[in-house]
């Protein structure tokens, strides 16, 4: 079933694991990544981005397309169907009104006080429809020039004057493949979960070592966002697969071809983040 990402996240903050949000490509991946979900009986997050809503063709069709695998599928284990990385409002309130449990509003970029207008905005319509917020403080770029650590007083305050559900600090981690060994701030991770006293969300998980992901959810995070390690994985195995089908057109076939690594890495996933067997939450 579709739900809110509220109740999953606080039983991964109680019970010390933290729920997979895996980024959607298409229709394909979404199904893949369910079926893995459900034999591991797992929680998951399906995040899509705005440029992947543009490709599928729209924030109804991102909905349509998860809400009827769910149920051609016989998917059990709660869904977040998750809007990541937001940059408007008005983002924000298409996916909500197409249907999205969760919205993640990065304002990241502006200054804190616009950050904080901004994030309230959505924080106040999303309320209206039951939808769960996640927001961004300390800039998370794409490689470690654009690294910015957040300031714990400013987390602080950013989390009690915007009342979101879910926090996504800047400690070390950035987006994509680490170019170098991730300096990974786990002290400032764990202060800033002891003072905001909320799910954090860990951004940039693919390829970080298993120690440092297991560190983290020891710090505090509930959501680990897995996107760049999935393309990898699929990426390698359709090549793998064209090199001895070079005659091959049916996209059928090229498509699936990468299914099966791609499950790989989310069972892989699901295991260490201490996900499986945890889809019996109370969701009321």
């Amino acid at each position: 079933m579709l739900v809110n990402s509220n109740a999953i996240l606080l039983d991964a903050s109680k019970k010390g694991y933290a729920v997979p949000a895996y980024n959607i490509n298409n229709l394909e991946w979404a199904k893949y990544i369910l079926q893995a979900c459900e034999k591991d009986e797992s929680p998951v997050i399906l995040a899509f981005t705005e440029n992947v809503i543009n490709y599928v063709g729209g924030y109804k069709t991102a909905h349509s397309i998860i809400e009827s695998l769910i149920d051609d599928l016989s998917i059990s284990v709660p869904v977040v169907l998750h809007l990541d990385h937001a940059k408007t409002f008005e983002s924000c309130k298409q996916a909500i009104d197409a249907g999205f449990t969760s919205v993640m509003i990065d304002a990241s970029h502006k200054t804190l006080d616009e950050n904080i207008d901004l994030t309230c905005e959505v924080v106040n319509y999303a309320n209206k429809f039951n939808v769960s917020v996640e927001a961004e403080l300390g800039h998370i770029g794409n490689g470690n020039q654009d690294l910015e650590n957040s300031d714990v007083e400013e987390c602080k305050n950013f989390v009690l004057s915007t009342e979101i559900n879910s926090f996504a600090p800047s400690v070390g981690n950035y987006h994509g493949v680490y170019v170098d060994e991730p300096k990974i701030d786990f002290e400032l991770l764990g202060t800033i979960c002891k003072e905001t006293k909320i799910p954090l969300v860990f951004h940039g998980g693919s390829f970080l070592d298993d120690n440092k992901i297991r560190t983290a959810i020891f710090c505090g995070v509930c959501k680990i966002n897995i996107n760049t390690e999935l393309q990898f994985a699929w990426a390698e195995a359709v090549r793998k697969y064209l090199n001895y089908n070079t005659d091959e057109i049916d996209p059928r076939k090229i498509i699936s071809s990468g299914e099966d690594k791609l499950k790989k890495v989310v069972h892989e996933k699901n295991d260490l983040f201490g996900s499986k067997n945890r889809a019996n939450v109370s969701l009321f």
